[in-house]
């Protein structure tokens, strides 16, 4: 049975009290109701694989339905608590909802005055007239509540990605510009890959980081757009070495050592093959006393001698890892495998303990969406 529509004057006040405590987002035109389609249109509850989205739609299969309010109600709920957290932490990129409901499957990020929407693949089949009708209701839902207009909310689909995927080209273009994490600055791009340059979910460990970091030689491998190394350089490491295969990222790193006034002779951007690396530096006795590991779940690029598969290759990655650290040091290691299991006998060798609670920021629902370590000697 679908939900009756909240009457426009209960709506609107909901709404409107909500508006006034977002000062800080752009003040676009905004409109006093739902849209239309918001007051007519409804979708199931959930929706499994095998099944199409029409069936439901037509009645053919009798289940629980809700109201595309649901949505704006539940987006409006979260920006009101979470504006003035976000203010109080000087962060201008948060998430604002995470699958929340289990019919609207998409993580929605703010990045200052834009949207990252972000629909994860579900299986469900629709038409192309069904998806075009449901992706526009959304897009509305979501102007409506935020304020942000349509051209504003960036769009990508994240189907299920191995290795190097994530970080391929989307074929669009999209604008660079800069937002600020706790006093630092980074580049985004929201439209040219399918990731932005800045992992929201590791915001904690790098705070983390950032703040353990002074007086400290510092290691980042699979450094991606070097956001790791920016907290440590800027929380006063003497010296980094940033480490990962993509020219592409590492040139954006460069360009976030440049926001952040990071001197690049004490802080070397390195192209490597992190398992190479990880022997030569060995090789040359070199030593660290802060790491962070965070390597994608799996990776099959060309430029690898051979494929990565982080739940086969995990012992020699650590191993490796733990070969360069100072005696009192520090290794960070993370992933987002959701089937991870760390190798026991891992905890034979070192000091282990599971972070993964504290390491995800308290803006995400998911609290799977990665899992964290801190390794030490024993």
């Amino acid at each position: 049975m679908a939900h009756r529509p909240r009457s426009r004057a209960i709506h609107q006040r909901r709404v409107g009290s909500l508006k006034t405590k977002i000062t800080g987002l752009p003040k676009y035109q905004r409109t006093a109701h739902a849209p239309s389609s918001a007051r007519t249109r409804v979708l199931p509850r959930t929706t499994p694989p095998s099944t199409t989205l029409s069936a439901y739609l037509k009645g053919s299969l009798k289940t629980t339905m809700t109201h595309i309010n649901d949505l704006i109600n539940r987006i409006g709920k979260n920006l009101k608590h979470q504006f003035k957290w976000a203010r109080r932490h000087n962060l201008e990129a948060w998430r604002i909802y995470d699958r929340d409901i289990p019919q609207y499957p998409f993580a929605i990020d703010v990045y200052r005055d834009q949207i990252h929407l972000q629909e994860y693949d579900t299986g469900w089949q629709q038409s192309p007239t069904e998806r075009k009708a449901w992706l526009l209701e959304i897009l509305e839902a979501i102007e409506h509540i935020t304020g942000f207009p349509q051209q504003n909310i960036h769009l990508k689909q994240r189907a299920r990605q191995k290795g190097s995927a994530q970080y391929q080209k989307t074929g669009k273009t999209g604008e660079d510009f800069i937002i600020q994490e706790n006093g630092r600055q980074f580049w985004v791009n929201l439209d040219k890959y399918l990731d932005t340059g800045l992992f929201l979910d590791h915001r904690n460990t790098r705070q983390k980081v950032g703040s353990i970091a002074a007086g400290k030689r510092f290691l980042n491998l699979f450094s991606y757009t070097g956001s790791f190394t920016v907290y440590a350089a800027t929380g006063g490491a003497i010296s980094s070495e940033t480490v990962d295969l993509s020219n592409t990222y590492l040139e954006w790193a460069e360009r976030n050592f440049a926001l952040n006034h990071i001197d690049l002779s004490q802080h070397q951007i390195i192209r490597a093959d992190v398992f190479q690396y990880l022997q030569q530096a060995a090789q040359q006795r070199k030593q660290f006393d802060l790491i962070v590991l965070d390597p994608p779940s799996f990776s099959n690029s060309k430029k690898m001698q051979d494929t990565l598969d982080i739940q086969r290759d995990q012992a020699t990655l650590i191993h490796g890892a733990m070969a360069l650290l100072a005696p009192s040091g520090t290794l960070y290691f993370s992933n987002n495998l959701r089937s991870f299991e760390l190798n026991p006998a891992l905890a034979e060798r070192y000091a282990i303990k599971n972070i993964s609670h504290q390491s995800i920021p308290e803006d995400f629902r998911n609290k799977k969406i990665h899992q964290c370590w801190k390794i030490r000697h024993k």
